[in-house]
This record gives C-alpha cells, structure tokens and sequence, in this order.
C-alpha cells in the first residue's frame, strides 16, 4: 500500500505532501540538466519513509518531484522533547537540524568576510578575547577562525590542547560553536539578527531561526540550535546551485566565498568550510575522524556537496544534476543512510554521458 501511495503521488502531482496538501510551486530558476525519471523514484523514497524519516524533499531543476511530511513514529517522546518545536504552515515539523546548523554558519562567514568583518587567517582570540580555550596562550594564539571552521583547531571537545593547528582533522562541534560568537563580535549584532538580514530574509526562508537547546544538550558545548524544515533548508541547497544568488537575483555570498566553502581541505578531502564534499580520494568521519579510503558517498555524484547533522539530517546538492534532497527526521535504522539512499535513487538518474 506505501509503494502505490508513492506511485500515485508522483504520478499525479510529481510531489506528495502528507500534511498541508501540495505545495505551491518554489520560486527556483531552471536549469538545464539531465532530467531523473520520477517514475523511478518509488524504491528509493520506500526506503527513505522506511528509515524514520518526517521529512523528505526532491528538487530538480527547480521544481518539486516528490514532498512529503511524515508524522513520528509511536515512541518518540525522547526525539520530540529535544529536537521538535512545533509544526509549520507547510506540515513539516519544525526540527533543531543539529550539526546541518553548521552549512548555514559557513554561508554566513563567508558573507561576513565579503562585507570585510572578519578575516579567517586572524586567531580566534582577535574578536573574542583570549583564555576561550584550555590551551596555552601561545597555543591559543596560534588557532584562527579558518581552524574552526575546517575542524583543524588542534583542540579536543573540551578545548583543551591535542595537537598544532591545522595539522589534524578532528570534527569539533564545541570548536565550531565559538564561530557564532565570532560572528556576533565581528558583526556588532545578535546572530539572530545577522542570520534573518544576511540569509534567511534574502531566501525567503519563513521557518528557521536559532532556539536555546533544552537544559539535556548543555554539555554538548553547542547551546543553540537551528530550528528550521525542509523546505528551507532546500532553499540554502538553490544559494548553491545560483552560485550565490538568492531568487531574485540579488547576491547574498560571492562566487569567490561559496567556493572556498566547498573546497577541499588537506587534512580532509572529503570537508571543506563546514561542508561535507564527495569525490574525494579519502574521507576522515565525523566522531573518531575514523579514515575511509575513496569517496563519501560512491553512490552519489562526485560533485555532491552536503550538510549534515545527527539524527541524519541530510542536504545533498548534486550540482551536475540540478539536483537538491532533503531529509529530517530521527536516527536511520540503516546506519549507513547515505549509501542506501543514494543506491536506490541512482536507478532513477540518467546514465553518465558516454565518452567519446
């Protein structure tokens, strides 16, 4: 019966929406691109609603192929006390994206440094002051925002020294944390503020704002956490694909930022400025930073980019494709969502062009 809803849904509107009815067309630009054959997509979405999926999102070329806004499982108390703050116009659940927060603060830097606000190449000290850290204060001085933002700081998750800067790869969160208060200082203003005039007002993104996480995340070293949906979170995958440029044209990041965000970095191919990138010879995981030889995600496109977050939050931006997916929710049974995901979904992408 959930294979024919599926079948149904894409047969008749190309786009599902459980809660809310359909959704009005995305004001996105189109693109030239390969087109996936939507009548492909039911085996990869099954698995996708099978996985505790609420919110599940496809985008191509600017228009909606499939949206749907599932309810939480029975025995989901736990998840909804921490991560969900209400429901939105649209249906979605209103989440806290957890570390997918950390794609919208790289944008944000990035427009804070085309405004010439902050330099990332200055120590983090510069704007906050020193003793941030329980390093020594020549160790300290040594650690710039571009360090934070690359998860280079050389730090361990209770800031204290491990290793020189810029030498290792260890993914941070508490480390990345200091950035938006980098951000504040830099700017003179609330990050609430600077977020709703840099970014989410130029997108039209209706939903997302910053929240104070309960008391039960205070030791995560992250007290704040970005509430937002599907569909806006999509609308950060469009700034990517328009190079910059929000719907109506108007720039909100250079070309020349957006793409220092997405390159790679040395100590990890596979992230760049708080972006997940594919295609790279290795990748060093989040957590213990564990190696994997080859790319992130054979599965997916080579040029796809995405942030992510615990719970596995997803945004995938295949920019070869057009191609821009969502997914909110809980924990995935399948521990390795991005491969399962993304084996099922290529059966409906077009095939690589021959060479000639």
């Amino acid at each position: 019966m959930a294979r024919r809803a599926v079948l149904l849904a894409l047969a008749i509107l190309g786009t599902a929406a459980c809660a809310g009815g359909a959704p009005p067309p995305m004001a996105l630009p189109i693109r030239e691109t390969p087109t996936i054959r939507t009548d492909m997509l039911a085996e990869a979405i099954d698995y996708a609603r099978g996985q505790n999926t609420t919110g599940l999102l496809i985008i191509q070329n600017g228009r909606t192929l499939f949206e749907a806004n599932w309810p939480l499982a029975e025995g989901s108390e736990d998840f909804r006390s921490g991560f969900v703050h209400g429901t939105a116009r649209d249906g979605a659940l209103l989440e806290d994206v957890a570390s997918l927060q950390k794609s919208f603060v790289a944008i944000l830097t990035g427009t804070a440094i085309d405004k010439g606000l902050i330099d990332i190449e200055r120590p983090v000290s510069f704007y906050i002051g020193e003793g941030w850290s329980k390093a020594t204060r020549e160790q300290e001085a040594g650690i710039t925002v571009r360090h934070l933002l690359e998860m280079t700081s050389g730090l361990t998750e209770s800031l204290a020294f491990k290793a020189p800067a810029g030498s290792e790869f260890f993914y941070n969160t508490p480390a990345y944390a200091l950035i938006k208060g980098v951000l504040a200082k830099a700017s003179g203003a609330p990050l609430e503020d600077i977020t709703r005039s840099w970014l989410t007002d130029p997108l039209g993104m209706t939903e997302t704002s910053w929240r104070i996480r309960p008391g039960r995340f205070a030791g995560v070293g992250n007290p704040t956490g970005l509430v937002t949906t599907p569909r806006d979170i999509a609308k950060l995958g469009q700034l990517v694909l328009d190079a910059g440029h929000s719907p109506s044209g108007a720039r909100v990041i250079s070309s020349s930022q957006l793409k220092a965000i997405l390159s790679r970095t040395a100590a990890n191919p596979a992230y760049g400025r708080l972006w997940w990138l594919n295609g790279g010879d290795f990748t060093l995981n989040a957590g213990a930073g564990r190696r994997v030889e080859g790319s992130m995600i054979p599965e997916a496109p080579d040029d796809l980019v995405a942030g992510q977050g615990a719970e596995a939050r997803k945004l995938y931006v295949a920019p070869s494709l057009g191609l821009i997916i969502v997914r909110t929710g809980m924990q995935t049974p399948d521990a390795n969502f991005n491969s399962g995901f993304w084996r099922l979904l290529a059966k409906a992408l077009p095939p690589p062009p021959s060479a000639s």
